[in-house]
């Protein structure tokens, strides 16, 4: 074991000189990069000198910053770095669990329960509000993969209790899908991905039968769903955090009874006849073939045999793969994301006879949401 450690350290050390060398000299011939592919945003810009930023200390910030983000082949260096912490015996990189069975899992600890609980009482106000109009609603947290597949984490890796958040939500009053509950008895199935955190058609398919039960309704059984691969070389968030190459690509899988469906998206500003939008498969946010990414408002007609009803969706991005299975069982989907809808809930509610609300949101991200105070 200790042959195995050191073979290992030298090949890291070897290829962080070799790849220090190398970045030396392409440093002066590489232009500066405007945005990471690999980690989804902006990187830093070389800083305007001024004379107050300087002796105030914000220059030399900033210009740390710089020189972090535009190193010359910076994304190896990431993978580099990664290898050396798994050589150190560390399980974890850059926010992410590096767990068994090629998962990379994000870190979820803590949160700040002053806005988690600030958040539930406005969703709360909301179900008050249309349980008075008849209108039925619950609220769909999702764990994080951590909280569930709990048997692939590194030995003694903390993480948030999922079962104290829900018992906060209940609380607050709000009728709850325990998706836990149910994820729980498939944890040796393919429900979450093992390089992005979001939960597999598989897993969205699940959570979508434990909430048409509780509604009093039967979802279509699995045989009846078509599964069609979207794309098999896809890597996603917690990947391109710790982008590992030992880590196969996986594939997105579109499960529905109906390929076609009118799609409207922002009172129509863009209109098509499906959910998926294949172009993303070809770039480097490959989830975002569900529902053309995050748009502020999209509106889904249901099937030639769907049921009645006009579901309101209110998601983050946990929901585009949700909204696949619900567009199969009501007359309209409304799916609104409130970190990009400027409007009224309640008036929009009424103006589209909405009958269903679902609230779903993954439960770090439902955390951490300064939009959904909104709702109260």
């Amino acid at each position: 074991m200790k042959m195995k450690y050191n073979l290992r350290s030298k090949a890291v050390i070897l290829l962080a000189v070799l790849l220090l060398a190398v970045s030396a000299l392409a440093g002066p011939l590489t232009p500066d990069r405007a945005f990471s592919e690999h980690e989804k945003r902006t990187l830093a810009e070389f800083p305007l000198f001024d004379a107050e930023e300087f002796f105030s200390g914000n220059f030399s910030s900033a210009f740390e910053d710089y020189l972090t983000d535009q190193v010359p082949l910076r994304d190896d260096w990431i993978t580099v770095k990664t290898f050396a912490e798994m050589a150190a015996g560390k399980h974890e990189s850059g926010g992410v669990y590096i767990a068994k069975d090629k998962y990379l899992m994000d870190k979820f600890i803590s949160y700040n329960p002053k806005l988690f609980t600030a958040n539930a009482e406005a969703v709360a106000s909301l179900q008050a509000y249309l349980t008075k109009r008849g209108i039925s609603m619950y609220t769909m947290p999702v764990p994080v993969a951590a909280q569930v597949l709990t048997d692939k984490l590194p030995a003694y890796a903390p993480v948030a209790g999922y079962e104290k958040m829900l018992a906060l939500l209940q609380d607050a009053g709000l009728r709850i899908v325990d998706v836990k509950k149910v994820l729980n008895t498939h944890t040796d199935e393919n429900i979450y991905y093992r390089t992005d955190h979001h939960w597999t058609s598989l897993g969205a398919y699940y959570a979508y039968c434990e909430w048409m039960n509780l509604r009093g309704s039967k979802a279509a059984p699995e045989s009846c769903w078509t599964k069609k691969e979207l794309c098999s070389n896809f890597r996603g968030t917690t990947w391109n955090k710790v982008p590992l190459p030992t880590i196969p690509a996986e594939s997105i899988t579109a499960w529905y009874r109906h390929e076609n469906h009118s799609v409207s998206y922002n009172n129509g500003d863009y209109e098509t006849n499906s959910i998926y939008e294949k172009k993303y498969l070809k770039g480097s946010d490959q989830y975002a073939v569900f529902l053309n990414s995050n748009q502020a408002q999209t509106v889904i007609s249901g099937s030639g045999d769907a049921g009645s009803g006009r579901l309101l969706l209110l998601k983050d991005s946990y929901g585009n793969t949700f909204s696949q299975f619900a567009c199969e069982d009501f007359e309209e989907v409304h799916v609104i994301d409130l970190r990009f809808f400027r409007g009224d809930i309640r008036d929009y509610i009424q103006a589209n006879d909405i009958t269903d609300v679902l609230v779903l949101y993954g439960i770090q991200n439902f955390a951490s949401d300064v939009a959904l105070p909104s709702l109260g």
